[in-house]
């Protein structure tokens, strides 16, 4: 009822069309002159390279960026230190701009086509994070400036949110309610290619598994300890085995965080950190009671004690034709990302790097692919937003083709001009369709008839507990 209720008022307080092909392009033409301020930006972000719910710098550093440019700034969204909302302008519509800054442990990198970390170990954004929210605030800031100029009733809305890699930020902004009175969303994420989305995405359930154990002498006084760390190894033994037997499209992956202090000594405590994913909730509720048995198997057999923390549990993206119509058209008016020869050098040495077979020609990043269904084989809590609110999203060559997200070679591209490129060819994407919708409501109508004709009568509920808190301390291991 309540969202029915938001899609008429949009349609009814939405100005009539009267964006003209020559204001767009003097949008385009403005964003270029600004495009090295905001590379700078996502530069900046690079270096600080800070994991999910400790991006205090970055969040603080977009959050200044869109105040400055006279945005009402909302902290601490969901009692997230690093989550905010910064919105100008009044009434509907009201379009939302997702952004995301967190980087993934241990791909720190330099921006260089042959790998060389700088510190073993530390962050790094392989997924190109830093890119992501930069460029979405340059598009939030663009339309701002041009709804200002044009006179034009609306808010538009810029969400920082942090922790997608496992964190699940937007779950727990969801749940506050911060897009409740959201007519579409616009995201988009770094790739090796450029092309808006229909495909959906593997939802997720993750845990961090913990047993405890007795610690005692390892060669003194064995018989009297009781290792966690044999938990863990039948644990993960019975996952291994349990793989053989799901739905195909389901993965199961997992690290041990905690195997024990010292050889000599019995482990007393372990520690597992696993993802489920399945492109179907319903294989995730399946098989996430057999990975618990697994885990209930190896303290038993071990005479240790289990417990689980459960860390996320991201949905499946519900897709929507008219946004990604949308999106497709505007991304082929700006156009791919073209190599200068500096450019063009750096990603064939990149390229050296990757495996012979199968690699994409360098043009795929000047190229813009058709928007075709499937399933990615990614997790993102963009999904839940997705499940209440209108959301289209597309992808850009930040990476050189054939570069792998979440590896050195993706860090490497996000920290340089080709990671820039591609970040400005999304920004000017997500604000020239941000346009369109403020000033053509059939647009938002489309895609609200989208949205309801996919989910059709399901029923989005988190696989969250209701009064699970944001889990600040996940990137850290237990003890």
């Amino acid at each position: 009822m309540k969202l029915a209720l938001f899609a008429s008022l949009a349609l009814a307080t939405t100005a009539p069309a009267q964006w003209s092909a020559t204001e767009r392009d003097a949008l385009l033409q403005r964003m270029d002159t600004q495009a090295a301020h905001f590379g700078d930006l996502s530069k900046q972000i690079w270096e600080f390279a800070e994991v999910g719910y400790r991006e205090t710098r970055s969040s603080a550093l977009l959050r200044d960026e869109l105040k400055n440019a006279g945005f009402a700034i909302t902290e601490r969204v969901a009692d997230i230190p690093t989550a905010f909302t910064a919105q100008w302008g009044s009434g509907h519509p009201v379009i939302g701009i997702l952004g995301e800054y967190d980087a993934l442990p241990g791909l720190e990198q330099e921006a260089v086509p042959v790998k060389r970390p700088l510190r073993a170990n530390n962050p790094g954004h392989g997924c190109g994070h830093n890119l992501f929210g930069a460029a979405s605030a340059f598009a939030a800031i663009a339309v701002k400036e041009q709804l200002a100029a044009m006179k034009l009733p609306g808010t538009i809305r810029f969400y920082g949110c942090p922790a997608e890699e496992g964190g699940g930020g937007k779950i727990y902004m969801v749940r506050a309610g911060a897009f409740q009175d959201c007519d579409v969303v616009l995201h988009w994420h770094p790739d090796s290619a450029n092309g808006a989305s229909l495909k959906t995405n593997l939802g997720n359930l993750t845990g961090k598994f913990r047993f405890h154990g007795r610690p005692a002498h390892a060669a003194g006084s064995p018989e009297k300890g009781r290792s966690a760390l044999d938990a863990v190894m039948l644990f993960a033994h019975g996952v291994d085995l349990l793989r053989e037997h799901v739905p195909d499209s389901t993965r199961i992956h997992y690290i041990v965080t905690n195997g024990g202090e010292a050889p000599n000594v019995v482990p007393a405590f372990s520690e597992v950190f696993l993802y489920l994913r399945s492109p179907s909730m319903t294989t995730v509720d399946e098989v996430w009671p057999r990975i618990l048995k697994c885990a209930q198997a190896g303290a038993l057999a071990t005479e240790t004690e289990f417990k689980l923390e459960v860390v996320n549990s991201s949905y499946t993206i519900l897709v929507n034709e008219a946004l990604a119509s949308l999106l497709d058209r505007n991304l082929r008016i700006v156009g791919g990302v073209k190599y200068d020869a500096d450019e063009t050098a750096f990603a064939e040495q990149l390229r050296l790097s990757m495996p012979d077979e199968g690699l994409p020609s360098l043009d795929r990043a000047w190229t813009i692919q058709p928007a075709e269904e499937g399933v990615g084989n990614g997790s993102t809590d963009v999904g839940d937003v997705s499940w209440v609110v209108p959301t289209g999203g597309l992808r850009t060559a930040t990476f050189v083709p054939g570069a792998s997200a979440h590896s050195w070679q993706s860090t490497a591209c996000a920290g340089m001009s080709i990671g820039r490129k591609g970040m400005v060819v999304a920004a000017k994407t997500l604000a020239i369709s941000a346009m369109d919708l403020f000033t053509d409501a059939t647009q938002i109508e489309a895609a609200r008839k989208s949205y309801e004709k996919r989910k059709g009568t399901k029923k989005y509920e988190s696989r969250l507990p209701a009064d699970q808190k944001p889990p600040l301390d996940y990137r850290s291991a237990g003890k």
